[in-house]
């Protein structure tokens, strides 16, 4: 038989659209066609794909005219891991393997020159992508792609590392592949801990009731004041992922420059981008698009240290993410859409010396004039602004209080606290606070009338936008939950209004 069929998978985003590999062999003109829209490093699979089935010890057929076909021939492919499938139809064409054996399975791979298997991109999307298209579905990945791929349930992962191996399970006597197992937890050593912290009590407090609904966070100081402190403590306070959470972290994990290690899997992932990245490095971008800061921190934290020093078309390209949940790369040729749902934590110095209203406490003036401080704190624009639930002011700490004063409460002491809360959210309405809107704000977050007459005339009187308004209920309800109240009282939403008077904006 001279046409054979070998079914993978190409990456379209963060989703993984099926393709048939099809391979034909004809009399001619000796040759080794590809088509099907593919890109360089798909192409260059002929010479790598030659090599690994002559020192595989098959024979490769040089007098035979090889075309193969990766459809749909509208979807683009990029990546080396359709060697497999390339090598295996040659086979299956050939007659070395029986083209029937390959119906039920999934192959990817990139192959050495030798025939070994290196691990390919996007394992996990892949084998989602597998699973979505439905039961008996068997997937072939190189052992170390594999072992990613394991963890999504419902599906049968085989892994391999030599082109060998591969052909003879497809034999009628060969022995099978064997199944790919998920690496074993292997923990993060725990984070820092708030115990670390001295003093800022309502920055602490502030902390706590971010991390308990979910809420976007500012912090506002003077150098030294412990603002990256806080924000590296905050990833502590969060709850564990769901299955769901981690594997969609995951395959976006897959898709980013660097290799996924096992560890972190199951992990929150914590992005701390410096402040000179560019605004695809945040929002994704490229050609094919690949997902950028914001989406490898779906399901985590991204912590933008220096807010103001980020370029300010980066920080805008932030604003529709912050409100939606995910980004939509729009090119000339390809669109990708990519999750994007995170928790900002950002820092900001007052003005560019930093030092203003610190006077009192570090002995040191400010030296910028009023119409400096304007232009500084403009910097952030009053849209994004209004994205970001809480603007909490950190000041600077005495030095009796930094090397005498009592040690603040252990991250352990906030969690006690903070994972019934996180619960509560979870069961009452599926997510945390920070995510209602709409009908699921009315319902979940109900104002006694004293508070809903208080939150009016505050509005009112301080010119807020309706986002400002819904910011601050949802603070207020996240509150409310940590005094164990289902009416949002007064007290609630005053101190919630707290959260959003440090600085204007641009």
């Amino acid at each position: 038989m001279s046409y054979a069929v070998v079914a993978s998978r190409a990456l379209d985003g963060v989703q993984a659209p099926a393709v048939m590999v099809e391979v034909h062999l004809a009399n001619g003109l000796p040759s080794f066609t590809l088509v099907g829209l593919a890109d360089t490093e798909v192409k260059e699979a002929r010479e790598r794909v030659r090599a690994a089935l002559a020192q595989s010890g098959f024979e490769f057929p040089h007098n035979r005219r090889i075309t193969v076909n990766l459809a749909p021939a509208d979807l683009p492919k990029e990546s080396a891991r359709f060697d497999l499938p390339m090598a295996l139809g040659i086979l299956a064409a050939q007659g070395v393997i029986d083209p029937q054996r390959l119906a039920g399975w999934e192959f990817a791979g990139e192959l050495s020159l030798a025939g070994a298997l290196r691990p390919v991109t996007g394992a996990v999307a892949l084998a989602l992508g597998a699973r979505q298209d439905g039961a008996g579905r068997r997937l072939v990945l190189p052992a170390d792609s594999a072992a990613l791929a394991a963890r999504v349930p419902g599906l049968e992962v085989h892994s391999a590392r030599h082109l060998g191996e591969v052909v003879q399970s497809l034999l009628p006597q060969g022995e099978a592949l064997p199944l790919a197992r998920p690496p074993a937890a292997v923990g993060r050593p725990a984070g820092p801990d708030l115990l670390d912290v001295r003093g800022q009590r309502a920055a602490r407090r502030a902390l706590e009731i971010a991390a308990a609904g979910g809420h976007s966070l500012l912090l506002i100081g003077p150098p030294g004041s412990g603002k990256s402190m806080l924000a590296q403590r905050l990833p502590g306070l969060l709850p564990p992922m769901s299955e769901e959470e981690a594997l969609e972290s995951a395959a976006l994990q897959g898709l980013g420059a660097s290799e996924l290690a096992p560890a972190d899997v199951c992990t929150r992932q914590v992005r701390s981008p410096h402040h000179s990245a560019s605004s695809v490095a945040l929002v994704g971008g490229g050609s094919p698009p690949r997902p950028g800061e914001i989406s490898l921190a779906h399901g985590g934290v991204l912590f933008l240290d220096e807010l103001p020093e980020f370029a300010r078309s980066a920080l805008e390209a932030l604003r529709e993410p912050l409100e939606s949940g995910h980004i939509t790369i729009s090119r000339a040729a390809r669109q990708a859409r990519f999750p994007a749902r995170f928790q900002l934590v950002a820092a900001m110095n007052p003005c560019p010396c930093g030092w203003l209203g610190a006077q009192a406490v570090t002995g040191r003036t400010c030296r910028c004039a009023p119409d400096t401080v304007a232009r500084y704190q403009a910097r952030i624009s009053g849209p994004l602004l209004d994205r970001i639930d809480m603007q909490v002011e950190v000041p600077a700490v005495r030095p009796d209080e930094l090397l005498n004063g009592p040690a603040g409460e252990s991250t352990a002491a906030v969690v006690a606290r903070v994972r019934p809360v996180q619960a509560l959210q979870q069961a009452r309405q599926g997510g945390p606070n920070a995510g209602l809107a709409g009908e699921a704000l009315e319902t979940h977050a109900p104002l006694a009338p004293a508070a809903r007459q208080f939150l009016q005339n505050a509005a009112q009187q301080l010119g807020w936008s309706g986002r400002s308004i819904h910011r601050v209920l949802k603070v207020a309800r996240t509150i409310a939950d940590l005094a164990a109240q289902e009416v949002i009282e007064v007290p609630h939403v005053a101190e919630a209004m707290q959260y959003r008077r440090v600085i204007q904006g641009g």
